[in-house]
């Protein structure tokens, strides 16, 4: 076996801050190569990628013209020996959130916007990736970085919460086809827990007229039941690393 077929690959979505930033800290390592792909680069993970020893490879791309980021992620696949990797995982973890209104007040663009991002960006990274890879020996894996507010709505986010319903719903489908193959990926949909970041705060400096929910995001603040990005993301990817993962393909970090 050469060292770089000793080397694990992780290609990781919205890598710029918050849980995706402090994922692709914890990712580098120098057994694996990490790419990301993010509207911008980030000069600090290239520095804890030359103290760790760890591979990066940062692609600016943005996800919200899904066909280009995945027509570049299936054919740097493509390019790769099958044998080269020990193993290949996509982790889907970028999402916008528009203005936080009502449906009928957001403009068509912004709804466009998170969908694109939030859904069909993952929808058709995964299937570049599942592609790419089908006849890689080394175990596959995707991991879709859900919400809770796929599973729960809330007013005044509609785009948001469709797009993360989409995403577990579509991470169901996925895993049923993938069953079906002799060397299938596993994949899961997975709800990460309620975290401190930019999202969090937008959410609490909404209107109180255009946002009901308000008062119960300002509330999970006050009483400090935010994770830090930082322990959401060693959660998530303990999560990953588990010998289940997959057999749930929708999932909550918070269960045992």
């Amino acid at each position: 076996m050469t060292e770089s077929s000793c080397k694990h690959l992780t290609i990781l979505t919205g890598a710029s801050r918050g849980m995706g930033l402090a994922m692709a800290r914890q990712l580098l390592a120098a057994d694996r190569l990490l790419i990301t792909l993010s509207r911008s680069t980030s000069e600090e993970l290239a520095g804890v990628a030359a103290q760790s020893g760890g591979g990066i490879e940062q692609w600016s791309l943005d996800l919200a013209q899904p066909e280009a980021a995945a027509r570049r992620l299936g054919e740097w696949l493509a390019g790769q020996q099958p044998g080269r990797y020990a193993s290949a995982t996509l982790i889907n973890n970028a999402g916008v959130i528009p203005q936080i209104a009502p449906l009928s007040r957001l403009d068509a663009a912004d709804i466009a916007k998170a969908m694109r991002v939030g859904l069909e960006a993952p929808m058709l990274l995964t299937a570049a990736f599942l592609a790419a890879t089908e006849d890689w020996n080394g175990p596959r894996k995707v991991l879709n970085i859900s919400s809770g507010l796929g599973r729960r709505a809330i007013a005044s986010q509609a785009a948001y919460c469709a797009a993360k319903a989409g995403m577990d719903h579509f991470s169901r489908s996925v895993a049923m086809d993938e069953a079906l193959k002799p060397h299938g990926a596993r994949i899961c949909s997975l709800a990460p827990g309620v975290i401190d970041t930019d999202m969090q705060v937008q959410l609490r400096s909404a209107a109180a007229q255009d946002f009901p929910d308000l008062a119960n995001f300002a509330r999970l603040q006050q009483t400090g039941s935010l994770t830090s990005p930082e322990e959401a993301a060693q959660r998530v990817l303990a999560w990953l690393e588990r010998p289940d993962f997959g057999e749930q393909p929708v999932a909550d970090v918070r269960q045992a």
